[in-house]
């Protein structure tokens, strides 16, 4: 082997590895911006599901509040297409949208964490514990609606 060889032979072993290196830390860098995206589309659903829960018991409240008169029925209170019906429609609608979306959620961070192990350990995320926060609270607003609390 010539000098010429072995130098270009350690230059070319330099540039792949500096290759490497620079993948490594795009493909963290990708990992990592998945990661913000599923964040990013959680607290979507958390700001629908919660417009949608708090609307729902708002327009139960307020026609609860604008209705308190005794000369209704428990027929006319019953009918799907009350205000009730319409809140628990609208609460029970937040309530499930983010809940499959929480699930959602887990299930591809757990698929990204075990594809992607060697670019962790992953930060817990915020966007869950919100999401779980606000799922509960949907479902004791949802089940005061049902109870006519």
């Amino acid at each position: 082997m010539t000098p010429g060889h072995l130098a270009s032979s350690n230059k070319l072993a330099d540039h792949l590895a500096s290759s490497n290196e620079l993948a490594d830390k795009r493909t963290s860098l990708a990992v990592t911006r998945t990661i913000v995206a599923l964040d990013r589309t959680l607290m979507a659903w958390v700001r629908t599901s919660t417009s949608l829960i708090s609307f729902g018991f708002t327009i139960y409240k307020f026609f609860q509040y604008l209705k308190s008169d005794t000369s209704l029925t428990d027929a006319d209170r019953m009918r799907l297409l009350s205000p009730r019906g319409v809140a628990l429609v609208m609460i029970g609608l937040g309530v499930i949208a983010l809940t499959l979306a929480t699930i959602d959620y887990r299930k591809q961070r757990n698929v990204l964490g075990a594809a992607y192990r060697e670019y962790g350990p992953f930060h817990l995320s915020i966007a869950g514990a919100v999401a779980t926060v606000i799922s509960g609270l949907g479902l004791v607003g949802f089940v005061m609606v049902l109870l006519r609390q």
